[in-house]
């Protein structure tokens, strides 16, 4: 059960909503976040070293409580290992450009709280790469998650399921 769970992790394509589910799950579990845009990004958008950026996110493993959001399949499979719990949000590659345009409409041009620096934004490439994000790794995914306990793993292909969950769960509405 959620509730019993220390170390969580959240994962899925762009615009599902992973931020503001670890945002609203960190207050309902007194659990710290950590964002892998935030570890993967330092300001203005720049790259940190891949190696580096993966030694830092395996690090965080190691403590005892957590919810890292994010999917990078670099270190998804130790992430999954090391999770008392695991939420995919498996949205439509619709969904997910509709979630990345709603976000960049209201935050244009202000700096992201979870990724400090670094300002929303919206690129070619980036629109691209959510449209193909679904097709690409989705499999990957699957494949992971397939050995891992389906009773520690919750799969929402909608907003409106993951909403419907998450108020029966904490009797509240995940807050925007």
């Amino acid at each position: 059960m959620i509730k019993d769970a220390n170390r969580i992790s959240i994962i899925g394509g762009c615009g599902t909503g992973k931020t503001v589910l670890a945002n609203n799950l960190a207050l309902e579990l007194n659990l710290p976040i950590y964002h892998i845009d935030a570890i993967a990004h330092l300001e203005n958008w720049k790259r940190r070293d891949k190696k580096e950026r993966d030694e830092i996110l395996l690090e965080k493993l190691s403590e005892p409580r957590w919810i890292i959001e994010g999917t990078y399949t670099s270190t998804l499979t130790p992430r999954l290992e090391k999770s008392d719990f695991v939420i995919y949000l498996d949205y439509s590659s619709m969904a997910q450009i509709k979630g990345i345009l709603k976000r960049y409409i209201k935050n244009h041009g202000k700096e992201k709280k979870e990724i400090p620096g670094c300002k929303e934004r919206m690129t070619l490439k980036f629109l691209f790469f959510t449209l193909n994000w679904r097709r690409k790794r989705r499999k990957i995914i699957f494949e992971k998650i397939k050995d891992i306990d389906k009773n520690k793993i919750l799969i929402f292909r909608n907003q409106k399921k993951l909403n419907n969950w998450y108020e029966g769960t904490f009797n509240k509405k995940i807050k925007l």
